[in-house]
C-alpha cells in the first residue's frame, strides 16, 4: 500500500520512483472504490486536479494532495459551512489554502463537518454522517470530521480542520492520526466562516507529527488582512527536551467516564513519556477544568450567533435541529454576561499560571472515552460535552496543543493523548510529541499497517537546542510578581536550591516592584535560596534586556560549587538598602514580621 504521509511522497519524487500524477490516481481510486460522501461536500474533479498540477511551483509541498474542512473558503468552489441554504462561492481563497497552493500543493477538495463547526461529533451534517475509520458503529470526532477521515482513509495527505472547542484534536484521537492546534493567530483565519472569531484556530490533521509541522511551518505566516493574525517567527522551531523535564498530570483521578480501558490507556502514555526522560508533576486541574464549562455555558455562545446572526435570524430552519438549539440560546445573553465572562476567564488563567509554574508541558487525554453514533444521536449535548473536558479550556487560555495517537482498546478503537504548551510553544511540543508517538509499540499510520518508523522524526532545530540556566534571586521568583516574564519566555524550574557562602543579600530602596540585590562580598553567611531556570538562548536575550539598573547578570556560584548565570547588583546600589541576608531568601524577609 502506497503511504501518502508528505516525506515518503516527497522522498519518492526526488528519487525519481513516484510522480504526482501517479499519486493522483491512487487517490482518485481510493475515492471512487469508498464514494464521495459522507467525507466529502465538494470533491474537485481528477482533471481539474492534474490542471492544479500541471500549474503548480515546485515547492516545499509539491504534489502532495490536500483536503480542506468546508468552512474555509477556496476560489471557485462552495463554502457550506455544513448548511447547504447557506452556501456561496467566493472568488477568493483563504489565506491559508493560498499559502499551500503557493507551494505545490494539490486540493482533492472540502470535507464534511459539524454543521457551522458546532460539535466534537460529526452527526450533526446533512450531508451524511461520517464514522471512525475503526468502525462504522462509532462517531468519527468533530466538528472537523470529514478532514479527519479523509486523511485517516488514505485519501490525502493531510487536511485543514477548525479547532475552537477541540475539533481539530477529538477527531485525531478517534482515527489513530495527528492534530495539531497551532497557537491562536498563528495560522490567518481571513477565508474561514468563523465560529468564535476570537477563538477560531484552523488545524492541520496529518499521519505523522512531522508532517503536520511541515504543514505549519509554511502556513503561520502573519496576515495583515486578519485582525486576529500574531506574529511569532520562532513558533515552529524544535528543541531538544532534556532529561528532566518536567509534564504535568492532573491529580487525583481523571474522568473517562467509565472507559476503564481509556484510562489504562492514558497511564500506558504517562509512563512512556517518563521513559523518554519526563518526569511527572501533579498539577491542580480545577482552574482548567473549569475554563472548559465556560466555553458553552459562558457568553461565548454569543460568539457564535454574531458569526451567523442575520443568517441564523432570518432562516432558523434551515439550521440543524441541535445546531439551532446551541447557537439561538444566545439571545437570551446580556453584554453584562459577556463581561462576566470575562472576568470569570481571567480569574482562571491567572489561577492556571501557578500550575503552569511547575510544568513546562501538560500531558491529557484527548478524550476520555469515545461514543457510538445511536447513542450520540439519543443524547446529542450531553455526551458531546463530555468528548470538550479536556479540550475547551484551551483556546480560551492561549495554549498550543498536539493530539498524537496512543494506542488501542482491546475491541480495535484507538485512544489519543494531547500534549498542551504555552502561545507559541508549537515546534517545541510537536517534536516531543513525535517522540511520545514513536515510542508507542507498533505504531502504525492511521488506518494502514504501514509502521511509524518507516518515516523520519522530526529534526531537533540545532538554533534552537541551546539552553542557558539562569538563577533568580527575587522578584522573578515563582509566584512573585515579574515571574511573568520567565513564563513568558517558556523557562522551565530545574531546582530550588541556595548559594555558596559569601553572598549577602539586601532590599532595594525605592524599587518598584520591590527587588532585593544580591551582592557577592565574601562576608555574608551565603546559603541564599534561588531559583534555576533553563530557557532558550533566544529567549535568554530578550529576558536580560529587561533587566534594570541596579541589576545585571553575571556568574553566582551555588552550595554545591556549580556555576550559574544570576542576577547580581552593583555594588553602590546597596548605599541605604536593608540587609536581609540573616532570612536566607527573598520570600523568608517578605513573611517576616
Amino acid at each position: 500500500m502506497q503511504s501518502l504521509d508528505i516525506a515518503s511522497l516527497s522522498a519518492g519524487y526526488g528519487a525519481g520512483t513516484l510522480t504526482p500524477a501517479h499519486v493522483l490516481d491512487t487517490v482518485y481510486a481510493r475515492i471512487d472504490q469508498q464514494g464521495e460522501r459522507p467525507v466529502w461536500i465538494t470533491l474537485v474533479a481528477k482533471a481539474d486536479a492534474l490542471a492544479q498540477l500541471a500549474a503548480a511551483p515546485k515547492g516545499k509541498l509539491w504534489g502532495i494532495p490536500f483536503a480542506v474542512k468546508d468552512n474555509i473558503d477556496v476560489a471557485g468552489l462552495p463554502t457550506t459551512a455544513g448548511c447547504p441554504d447557506f452556501a456561496y462561492v467566493p472568488s477568493r481563497s483563504a489565506h491559508v489554502v493560498e499559502a499551500l497552493q503557493a507551494e505545490g500543493a494539490i486540493l482533492i477538495g472540502k470535507t464534511n463537518l459539524d454543521q457551522f463547526a458546532t460539535g466534537l461529533v460529526g452527526t450533526r451534517s446533512p450531508y451524511g454522517i461520517c464514522s471512525s475509520v475503526f468502525s462504522a458503529d462509532h462517531i468519527s470526532g468533530g466538528s472537523s470530521a470529514g478532514s479527519a477521515v479523509a486523511v485517516a482513509a488514505g485519501l490525502v495527505s493531510f487536511s485543514l480542520g477548525t479547532d475552537t472547542a477541540g475539533s481539530g484534536r477529538v477527531p485525531a484521537a478517534f482515527n489513530n492520526i495527528v492534530g495539531l492546534k497551532p497557537s491562536k493567530g498563528l495560522l490567518s483565519n481571513r477565508g474561514l466562516v468563523p465560529a468564535c472569531r476570537s477563538l477560531d484556530c484552523i488545524s492541520i490533521f496529518a499521519t505523522t507529527c512531522a508532517d503536520a509541522l511541515a504543514v505549519l511551518a509554511v502556513t503561520g505566516r502573519p496576515d495583515p488582512e486578519d485582525a486576529f493574525s500574531r506574529s511569532a517567527p520562532q513558533a515552529t522551531q524544535t528543541a531538544a527536551w532534556p532529561d528532566g523535564f518536567r509534564f504535568g498530570v492532573p491529580a487525583g483521578r481523571l474522568e473517562f467516564f467509565g472507559d476503564d480501558q481509556a484510562e489504562s490507556l492514558f497511564h500506558r502514555a504517562v509512563e512512556r513519556l517518563r521513559a523518554i526522560g519526563g518526569m511527572p508533576v501533579e498539577i491542580d486541574f480545577t482552574p482548567f477544568s473549569q475554563c472548559a464549562q465556560l466555553l458553552y455555558s459562558g457568553p461565548w455562545v454569543a460568539e457564535r450567533l454574531a458569526a451567523i446572526e442575520d443568517f441564523a435570524t432570518a432562516r432558523p430552519d434551515c439550521l440543524h435541529e441541535v445546531v439551532r438549539g446551541i447557537i439561538l440560546s444566545a439571545k437570551g445573553l446580556s453584554a453584562v454576561d459577556s463581561f462576566k465572562g470575562l472576568y470569570r476567564l481571567a480569574e482562571l488563567i491567572r489561577q492556571a499560571e501557578a500550575q503552569w509554574a511547575k510544568m513546562e508541558v501538560l500531558l491529557l487525554p484527548t478524550t476520555g472515552t469515545t461514543y457510538r453514533i445511536d447513542e450520540v444521536l439519543a443524547d446529542p449535548v450531553k455526551l458531546n460535552s463530555n468528548l470538550g473536558v479536556y479540550t475547551n479550556f484551551v483556546n480560551l487560555m492561549d495554549l498550543s496543543a498536539i493530539a498524537l495517537p496512543a494506542g488501542f482498546r482491546p475491541n480495535g478503537l484507538p485512544f489519543g493523548v494531547t500534549l498542551l504548551g504555552r502561545a507559541f510553544a508549537d515546534g517545541k511540543i510537536a517534536a516531543l510529541a513525535d517522540r511520545l508517538h514513536r515510542a508507542l509499540p507498533t505504531a502504525t499510520l492511521a488506518a494502514t499497517p504501514i509502521p511509524l518508523a518507516t518515516t523520519p522524526p522530526i529534526p531537533v532545530d540545532a538554533a534552537a537546542a541551546g539552553t542557558i540556566t539562569v538563577a533568580v534571586v527575587g522578584a522573578h521568583l515563582s509566584g512573585q510578581p515579574l515571574h511573568h516574564q520567565l513564563s513568558d519566555r517558556d523557562a522551565r524550574l530545574r531546582a530550588t536550591c541556595r548559594t555558596a557562602p559569601g553572598y549577602s543579600l539586601y532590599a532595594l530602596a525605592k524599587t518598584q516592584p520591590a527587588k532585593p540585590g544580591l551582592v557577592f562580598d565574601g562576608h555574608g553567611a551565603g546559603a541564599i535560596e534561588v531559583e534555576i531556570y533553563e530557557m532558550d538562548a533566544a529567549a535568554f536575550g530578550s529576558f536580560v534586556a529587561l533587566i534594570p539598573p541596579p541589576l545585571g547578570i553575571g556568574t553566582v556560584t551555588l552550595a554545591d560549587g556549580a556555576t550559574v548565570k544570576g542576577f547580581l547588583c552593583e555594588s553602590h546600589a546597596i548605599e541605604g538598602a536593608t540587609d536581609i541576608t540573616r532570612h536566607g531568601g527573598w520570600r523568608a524577609w517578605l513573611a517576616s514580621p
